[in-house]
């Protein structure tokens, strides 16, 4: 469904993407990861058109056909809509607002908020999220304003849905819950595309993962071949024996 070839991005200074390759099958759960600085977030602001056509080297390919995004809008007419670490949600706003902000339900050139409501309303079913559309976002935890972004994108008829570290700030139950909206996803032929540094995530759920190093593309691992020492190893680039060493303990001298 998706290919980045040879994608070289430059900032002053910094080459931060050194001809990256992404390959990305319909339907499937892809993980990118890498150690901080690594160039995963740089890469998905290229897609999205966060990083316009023109400011990057390469090509991305949909449905095997070119496409040049010249900003976020473009990419999500196209299906693709990235959730940032930082969500974009109004506090103030309801809900349902915030689903359908940018994109309202109009009937004529008013908005028709009773289908707004009720559109949002199925929106939230389809993430599990038990809340009133008619509730406020700064009154939602973190967990339920993830999985309202989540919501907004369905609503925009995704088919690539794009997270950064959507689990960084989330408790265990919430984590669990998101990856499990994932398989969900999956089985409704959503492709994700998800930057995470939590391994046991990854190989929890991960079809395929891309690995990123220093800017560039390292290896693509099947799910036959994902473990966290593989993932690691080619993070670092060397072997690492002891992944969680034993911590020894050594008194300290008395103080007289």
């Amino acid at each position: 469904i998706l290919e980045m070839k040879s994608i070289t991005k430059i900032f002053p200074g910094v080459k931060a993407l050194d001809e990256v390759s992404l390959s990305v099958k319909e339907g499937e759960i892809h993980f990118i990861v890498g150690e901080n600085g690594a160039g995963k977030s740089t890469l998905m602001k290229v897609l999205s058109g966060i990083y316009p056509t023109g400011t990057y080297e390469g090509k991305i390919l949909l449905d095997n056909k070119p496409v040049h995004f010249r900003n976020i809008a473009d990419s999500e007419t196209a299906g693709l809509v990235i959730i940032n670490q930082e969500l974009a949600l109004i506090p103030e706003l309801t809900v349902y607002e915030n689903i359908y902000l940018a994109h309202e339900i109009k009937k004529g050139i008013t908005i028709d908020w009773n289908k707004t409501i009720h559109e949002a309303s199925k929106q939230l079913a389809r993430v599990k999220l038990n809340v009133n559309p008619d509730s406020k976002i700064k009154d939602l935890n973190v967990g339920q304003q993830q999985l309202v972004e989540i919501a907004k994108a369905l609503s925009k008829n995704v088919r690539i849905l794009i997270l950064d570290e959507p689990t960084a700030a989330l408790n265990e139950n919430d984590s669990e819950n998101l990856l499990n909206l994932l398989l969900d996803l999956k089985k409704q032929g959503i492709t994700s595309i998800m930057i995470s540094h939590k391994l046991k995530e990854v190989t929890a759920i991960a079809d395929r993962v891309t690995v990123i190093r220093d800017g560039k593309t390292i290896s693509t691992l099947s799910k036959e071949k994902i473990s966290e020492s593989r993932i690691i190893k080619d993070m670092v680039g060397r072997e690492i024996n002891n992944i969680y060493p034993e911590k020894t303990y050594t008194p300290s001298k008395e103080i007289v």
